[in-house]
């Protein structure tokens, strides 16, 4: 599965910038977009370490509020494989 992950950007030098996540920085790839189109603070997906899309804040909410749903799914399930395997020695 790929993952396109929303980030803001905090730094622009084009074809280079800087984005943030959740606390994290990164550097990353612009030229998949057009020069110009960006400003600091702009939402951007990022993927690969590119940015591939520009978005508004509201849908890079959305994005980071599925991920985080998808995420602790997954969580919930690697404890309940964890449990079964524990109680599989048990018997």
């Amino acid at each position: 599965m790929c993952v396109g992950v929303p980030m803001q950007l905090t730094e622009i030098n084009y074809p280079s910038g800087v984005a943030e996540a959740k606390g994290v920085k990164r550097t990353i790839g612009l030229q998949l977009l057009p020069e110009g189109v960006l400003e600091i603070g702009d939402h951007v997906i990022v993927h690969v370490g590119f940015a591939i899309e520009k978005v508004d804040k509201k849908m890079a909410d959305e994005i980071w509020e599925a991920l985080e749903e998808v995420l602790q799914m997954m969580d919930e399930e690697e404890e309940e494989r964890a449990r079964g395997l524990s109680s599989d020695g048990d018997g």
